[in-house]
């Protein structure tokens, strides 16, 4: 079932920041670079490559991953496997949770790790990050919801080439789309059971298939 909900089009570039500043040492055995130091892009590629945990990048800061439910693993794949299998042999290639988005405005970047996307065209298989998705998808948990809802969310909405953004669920069966209006703007859609069109890149998702196996909803 859906009910829909108008969202504001322009999101700010520097939308709010909910972790506390500070470079996290990045894994046993690399040297960590000062706290207060703010990191460059280039530093924390490096540093991620030798890290055994995933981290973030908000505009020089860097802040590790928190851990995931089974539920969550389980709703991010069933999320992902199945954008594979409908989209395969199309122009649009899917990722799944480890590709990266990289988000640049007003001289901000932020690099973020989102549970899947999906991107229309050719893709430079070798690249570190994506930066031009039409959809991304978040699972919520309750270690990562305040972040993903406003911080992430904030920045996602920002990226030109975006056309859906979903924020799923993994504690309750919902899920809320937030599409690109004819306007540019966005608009909210919430859906708790059912199927969720997704004209955009020609398939749709149901809720049978986001939440397979999954034992918490």
């Amino acid at each position: 079932m859906r009910s829909r909900a108008k969202s504001g089009g322009a999101f700010p570039p520097d939308g709010p920041i909910l972790r506390d500043p500070g470079f996290s040492p990045i894994a046993s055995g690399v040297t960590a670079l000062k706290k207060s130091r703010l990191v460059s892009v280039e530093e924390y590629l490096a540093s991620e490559e030798l890290s055994e945990i995933k981290h973030e990048y908000v505009d020089g800061w860097v802040h590790p991953i928190g851990g995931w439910t089974l539920d969550h693993s389980a709703i991010s794949g069933n999320v992902a496997y199945t954008l594979l299998t409908k989209l395969r042999g199309t122009s649009y290639e899917v990722f799944f949770f480890g590709a990266r988005v990289k988000i640049e405005q007003d001289q901000r970047t932020r690099i973020y790790y989102p549970d899947s996307q999906v991107v229309c065209g050719p893709v430079d298989g070798k690249a570190f990050f994506t930066e031009h998705p039409t959809l991304v998808t978040e699972v919520l948990g309750e270690s990562t919801r305040r972040v993903d809802m406003v911080e992430k969310k904030e920045a996602y909405l920002a990226i030109p080439s975006l056309k859906v953004l979903l924020l799923v669920e993994s504690e309750v069966k919902g899920v809320t789309v937030y599409r690109r209006s004819a306007s540019g703007r966005f608009e909210t859609e919430l859906y708790d059971s059912g199927v969720i069109p997704l004209e955009e890149i020609g398939v749709a998702l149901s809720f049978e298939e986001i939440y397979e196996g999954a034992e918490s909803p």
